[in-house]
């Protein structure tokens, strides 16, 4: 099993979750989120106070755990639906998992997810 996180630009979000049901992706958890990436330019210290600040920029987080057979497809389905080309459209991150468990059915492993 593999833990898959993507954080993508704030409107790209629907096509995203929208290609993850269409690569098979059973279940997905969102989070707003803000951030900066190495891109990102300091504000001029006189617009907020002392100090340069950075620009915190909106995106959404989404988090899915797949088998591994599945890791190749939502990776490509998250960059067809989510990527310009230019720098700010968010990062992947994938993340070997040791066991999943199901609360409810109490299922381990691949069945839990």
């Amino acid at each position: 099993m593999k833990r898959i996180e993507a954080v993508v630009v704030d409107n790209k979000l629907d096509g995203v979750l929208e290609a993850l049901k269409k690569a098979g992706v059973g279940g997905i958890t969102v989070f707003d989120a803000k951030g900066w990436g190495r891109a990102s330019s300091l504000r001029n210290a006189s617009e907020k106070g002392a100090g340069a600040q950075r620009k915190l920029n909106l995106k959404s987080y989404v988090l899915t755990v797949v088998d591994d057979s599945l890791v190749d497809k939502v990776i490509s389905a998250i960059l067809d639906a989510a990527s310009t080309g230019s720098v700010g459209d968010g990062k992947i991150f994938v993340d070997a998992m040791e066991t999943a468990v199901d609360i409810g059915s109490r299922q381990k492993g691949t069945h839990a997810i």
